[in-house]
C-alpha cells in the first residue's frame, strides 16, 4: 500500500485550515487538519477531520506529526488485507 499526501486548505469553519488529503493506492482515505494556535497545547498537532472506510473512527484522534498519522492510517488499512 502506498500513501500519498496532497496539501489542501480545508474549510472547517474554524481557524484550522491547513490540511492534507490522504490517498491510499489512489483512493481518498482521510482528511487531516493541522490544529491552529486556537487549540493552545494541541497547536501544531494533526487531527483526523474525516476518515473513509476502514479509516473512519468514532473518536477522531490527534497526532503529533504527519508520520504518526500515516502510521495510524496504514495500520487501519492493514486490517483489510
Amino acid at each position: 500500500m502506498t500513501l500519498r499526501l496532497q496539501p489542501v486548505q480545508v474549510g472547517t469553519g474554524s481557524y484550522d485550515v491547513d490540511g492534507h488529503l490522504v490517498f491510499a493506492d489512489g483512493f481518498l482515505a482521510a482528511v487531516l487538519v493541522q490544529l491552529s494556535g486556537f487549540h493552545e497545547d494541541l497547536a501544531g498537532m494533526w487531527f483526523l477531520e474525516a476518515g473513509f472506510g476502514l479509516v473512519s473512527s468514532a473518536t477522531q484522534p490527534t497526532f503529533t506529526d504527519l508520520d504518526e498519522a500515516q502510521t495510524w492510517i496504514e495500520q487501519r488499512l492493514a486490517h483489510a488485507a
